[in-house]
């Protein structure tokens, strides 16, 4: 088990334009927000489907993908709102499909673990541990054929590396010098697994070198730290110099799944690293570097509440999805197969 320092190192702006960084702030907030909402949904009315929380990990989606450009493509875990969230997947329509509305991202027919928007790169969301990593690669292969400089994206967890999946999609993306980034999310527990339960060697990066790729470990709490070190792999790969294995060390603060009581992990783990909030780190950055104010920072707060509750209003007054929306997909796949 990986345990955060004692003191927490403070976030290193420098260099970085205060624009970025406010809107850094608003997608974490976002994904947070969104989540705790859905949370409190589930608690107190019928849902459909159910949820898995990424509270604690948000400044991995974010740092990753403010290091791309809006064309380039990710591909995401069960544990994919904050993915969604900044790589701009509207929360209306998230929202939505939480609810199982016409309106959602999917139509509600895909629910949480299922999420995807292809007009903004989002390939989807995969309940299937590891099943997104081929796909991100699948989609590098596009880009290389087509040169179009795109970039893909693989977000998976520290369980899913252990995955063949994993393996093939790495030994082939270096082969081939494909433009993606394998981005691993170890907040250290595979469901009830620890790291060290479950893999030979615990520093995940360093599987790298067996793939000939550049293995990078770095704080996931830190998303201006995972913002360098995602924007260093984006320009190899963008510049056709192969894939890079990115580990991010982050942790869970909730449960694996809504309502889950996690009580394999000590209390007091929990609570220390509570303390490493990304959130709150950078907030205490921007004040402290005067690149902010506390009202600048309440308004972003509003706005993100206010949205939240337009994305419930949204969700309600919606259309139900209903038994026979999936046909023409099916219709559609047919006349595919046989043309």
């Amino acid at each position: 088990m990986i345990s955060p320092p004692e003191t927490i190192p403070p976030i290193d702006i420098g260099g970085l334009h205060r624009d970025l960084l406010l809107e850094m702030y608003y997608r974490m907030l976002l994904a947070r927000e969104f989540e705790e909402k859905l949370y409190y949904l589930f608690l107190t009315r019928p849902m459909p489907g159910t949820m898995h929380q990424a509270t604690g990990q948000e400044a991995v989606a974010v740092g990753v993908v403010s290091a791309l450009q809006p064309g380039d493509y990710i591909t995401s875990t069960h544990r994919g709102h904050a993915h969604c969230i900044a790589k701009g997947v509207p929360v209306n329509e998230m929202m939505a499909e939480m609810f199982a509305k016409r309106t959602g991202s999917c139509h509600g027919m895909g629910g949480s673990m299922h999420l995807c928007d292809f007009s903004r790169g989002m390939l989807g969301a995969f309940a299937i541990v590891g099943a997104g990593i081929p796909i991100a690669v699948g989609a590098a292969l596009s880009a290389y054929v087509q040169r179009s400089g795109k970039v893909a994206v693989a977000f998976f967890g520290d369980g899913a590396i252990n995955k063949g999946a994993f393996h093939e999609a790495a030994n082939m993306a270096t082969l081939w010098k494909l433009p993606v980034i394998f981005v691993c999310e170890n907040n250290q527990y595979a469901l009830s697994m620890t790291v060290e339960r479950s893999s030979a060697v615990t520093n995940l990066a360093s599987r790298a070198v067996a793939y000939g790729m550049p293995g990078i470990q770095v704080d996931g709490n830190d998303v201006t730290a995972v913002y360098r070190s995602a924007l260093n792999a984006v320009e190899r790969a963008r510049s056709g110099q192969g894939p890079t294995l990115l580990e991010c060390i982050t942790y869970r603060i909730r449960g694996h799944a809504r309502f889950e009581s996690s009580h394999y992990r000590p209390a007091e783990e929990v609570e220390t690293w509570k303390k490493t909030d990304p959130i709150q780190r950078l907030r205490q950055a921007l004040i402290e570097n005067q690149l902010t104010s506390e009202a600048e920072l309440a308004s972003i707060e509003d706005r993100v509440e206010e949205e939240m509750e337009q994305a419930v209003a949204f969700a309600e007054q919606s259309e139900d999805v209903q038994p026979d929306d999936y046909l023409p997909y099916i219709t559609m796949e047919i006349n595919h197969a046989t043309t």
